[in-house]
């Protein structure tokens, strides 16, 4: 009834008529695909290599490896633990000694230099802070599990400011290529001179009033002097008036910061 385009009238079936594939068609877009896959391939792998450059170097810039920081032994323990409480009597340099490492320049760890930041010092002095308080805390008879607690955060929260102001110190004065774990752990020392303070309250109270003052000034030294080095190394300008003032203000707000640390009592605000 219908007629079907696919058949003769005869009902003899019409062979479908497909175009012959040629070799050279064959050869030009065999070419032509390779072409756009590996134009496409390599300039993705460009795209992603130099990506992944990029994060790893800025990584790398401003947050180093965590390994680095505990690279450290008794004798360089014993050396920096000197440097910090007694940073007047540091006779040597104050710069990081630095050393070829893949084609740049690289700090040596810090048990190749006394001048390194570590973290090894400053987490066991957080520690051995915490201890010392819930001590004190028990030898007057306040001493309870939620106070400890209260005396962890009230700690965190003193490195956290004092890392605060080293970093905004250094930013304002256009040098904020230091890495962050330096600055922690530049703050972190903090701790080792508030555990020789507690120590002293600890056996003979009076001694806590000598012993503080002595451990904000020695603090404020060390940070002076570190920070200088820090400036001297990354920043290109240097106005030495302005440096000068806030590297002041940063040796004046150890005072405050040691005296809020050090008042171990159940308000841990105050």
């Amino acid at each position: 009834m219908y007629n079907n385009p696919a058949t003769q009238p005869g009902g003899v079936p019409i062979p479908p008529t497909n175009p012959q594939p040629t070799p050279f068609g064959n050869t030009f877009y065999g070419a032509g695909s390779g072409l756009i896959r590996g134009g496409l391939g390599a300039y993705g792998e460009k795209i992603l290599g130099s990506s992944s450059e990029y994060v790893q170097s800025n990584i790398s810039r401003y947050f180093s490896d965590p390994q680095y920081y505990f690279q450290v032994n008794d004798q360089y323990v014993r050396n920096k633990l000197k440097v910090v409480m007694f940073p007047f009597l540091h006779r040597g340099h104050w710069t990081r000694i630095t050393e070829p490492v893949g084609g740049r320049l690289s700090y040596k760890p810090p048990i190749y230099d006394i001048n390194a930041p570590d973290l090894y010092i400053p987490l066991m002095a957080f520690g051995t802070y915490v201890v010392l308080a819930g001590v004190l805390l028990g030898l007057q008879g306040k001493f309870s599990p939620e106070a400890l607690n209260w005396l962890f955060v009230k700690g965190s929260l003193g490195w956290c400011m004092q890392v605060g102001l080293l970093k905004v110190t250094l930013l304002s004065l256009g040098s904020g290529e230091a890495p962050l774990l330096d600055i922690v752990a530049y703050a972190g020392y903090t701790f080792t001179g508030l555990c020789l303070a507690i120590l002293g309250k600890i056996v003979l109270r009076y001694t806590y009033f000598v012993l503080m003052p002595w451990t904000c000034l020695c603090m404020g030294i060390f940070l002076v002097k570190t920070m200088k080095r820090v400036l001297f190394a990354e920043v290109r300008s240097y106005d030495s008036s302005r440096h000068h003032y806030l590297l002041i203000f940063i040796a004046l707000a150890q005072f405050p910061l040691f005296m809020w640390l050090g008042n171990i009592s159940v308000n841990w605000l105050f």
